[in-house]
């Protein structure tokens, strides 16, 4: 399904950043689109793109980390970590449904409000707006939060006991 070694290192390690970086971007883009109709104007077709590298990164960095999961010791934390990673794909498809949607609505309430006198656009168009803004802010929100809980216990299970936090004074490197 994609990569699982890079230079002879798991991919994985590569692979998070692209989620940890487009996650939350792509969930602020979103909010910012549903917020203003200027901004979601001026985005275009560039917000469900967007989303969509987005999605498509979730399951290529699971994959990687699934591969990374079966050439290491296995132990609680790293349970959690893959747990929480197989939990995260549902938020990015939340996050790929509502920029299409925010994207579709704004497309289509420019182009009534084009034929019809502003009072009643707006009137047609805000309880839509709210609706999508609700579902975008639910989805944005739950994406990052998730995105927060896998990076924690990813860090968790990699530097338990790796590391100490007294600093060593005889030279000799720790590990």
């Amino acid at each position: 399904m994609g990569p699982v070694l890079v230079n002879g290192l798991p991919a994985h390690v590569l692979l998070v950043h692209f989620v940890v970086v487009l996650v939350p971007l792509t969930a602020l883009a979103l909010l910012a689109c549903a917020v203003w109709p200027s901004v979601a104007r001026r985005f275009g077709i560039a917000l469900p793109v967007l989303a969509l590298v987005t999605l498509i990164s979730v399951p290529i960095t699971t994959h990687a980390g699934e591969w990374l999961e079966r050439h290491v010791q296995s132990d609680a934390l790293v349970r959690r970590h893959t747990g929480l990673g197989d939990e995260l794909l549902p938020w990015v498809i939340a996050l790929f449904v509502m920029s299409v949607v925010v994207w579709w609505v704004y497309r289509r309430t420019a182009r009534a409000a084009s034929g019809q006198p502003e009072s009643r656009a707006v009137t047609v168009a805000m309880p839509l707006r709210l609706a999508v803004l609700v579902l975008s802010l639910a989805a944005a929100v739950g994406a990052c939060v998730q995105v927060y809980r896998i990076g924690d216990s990813g860090a968790r299970a990699a530097w338990h006991d790796a590391y100490s936090a007294t600093a060593r004074t005889d030279g000799v490197r720790f590990r």
